[in-house]
């Protein structure tokens, strides 16, 4: 278990304190904050919450949405992503995960939203450098592609890692939005010391009738993470695993609860 993070979206009732304590009540080393609750806490207060616990920070949500058009909108974005970087650092975490942004209201123009993420993370890469911060693209399922990420597959995100040191910008492996891709092994080989992050939840059907809460806890849905666990592994890649569930039943029980049956299903499911 030394490698099993929860992600603080799984307790989605949790702040910061709360989550901590769960995290050192089921024995787990690692914990995955995001910006909103550490704000609410306070970012001085989080970072002492998780050293006193004798947690490790295994990446920082969420940084990203960078893909308005030139303008107020796409510098306030910026600047905000340069707080995530200085925020992330602050916390003892080198893994921003970046959740790049879908289509602007009225666009159609997919290619020239990538090409506004391509400048943007150069844009950023500096200050990342400088803070000793990773961001780390997160690519997602297509049926985000419009309101939520342009990058779809591994492959995409990797080549447009590609032009930076990796260990300036790197990719999130997340096997809700991965596991579907004919070629995700063969990405996750060419990934190698770009992967950043590994993150584990189910895919399950019917997807419910809102699709970002569509991600179920391991074992209920169709996702081999055995499989793409070893593939990660053999790439180079022996960080933390954490747990990254969007599920309105999952966040309406106990937390206490969850975690309990996330750890049981993490044996089961994702360990051999």
């Amino acid at each position: 278990m030394r490698r099993l993070a929860l992600n603080q979206k799984t307790t989605n009732r949790w702040s910061v304190q709360e989550a901590v304590d769960g995290c050192v009540r089921a024995g787990l080393e690692w914990i995955g904050l995001w910006r909103e609750p550490v704000h609410e806490a306070g970012l001085a207060t989080s970072a002492q919450l998780v050293a006193d616990a004798g947690l490790k920070v295994s990446s920082l949500c969420r940084g990203g949405f960078i893909t308005a058009l030139p303008g107020p909108e796409r510098d306030a974005a910026l600047a905000d992503n340069r707080r995530a970087i200085d925020e992330a650092a602050a916390l003892g975490t080198d893994c921003l995960v970046m959740v790049v942004g879908g289509l602007p209201d009225g666009s159609r123009n997919l290619p020239g939203a990538r090409a506004r993420v391509a400048d943007g993370i150069a844009d950023l890469v500096p200050h990342a450098q400088q803070a000793g911060v990773r961001l780390a693209l997160e690519p997602m399922h297509p049926i985000y592609c419009a309101d939520r990420g342009v990058l779809s597959t591994l492959d995409e995100a990797l080549d447009m890692a590609s032009p930076f040191p990796a260990d300036a910008v790197g990719v999130v492996v997340d096997t809700f939005h991965v596991w579907w891709d004919p070629r995700v092994e063969a990405a996750i080989a060419r990934a190698g010391e770009r992967i950043a992050s590994f993150q584990v939840c189910d895919w399950i059907t019917p997807l419910p009738p809102d699709a970002l809460l569509a991600r179920g806890m391991m074992g209920d849905g169709h996702i081999d993470f055995q499989a793409l666990r070893r593939h990660v592994e053999a790439a180079g890649y022996d960080g933390p695993i954490e747990v990254e569930i969007f599920n309105a039943d999952v966040w309406a029980a106990d937390p206490d609860e969850v975690v309990a049956l996330m750890r049981k299903r993490y044996e089961e499911h994702v360990l051999d």
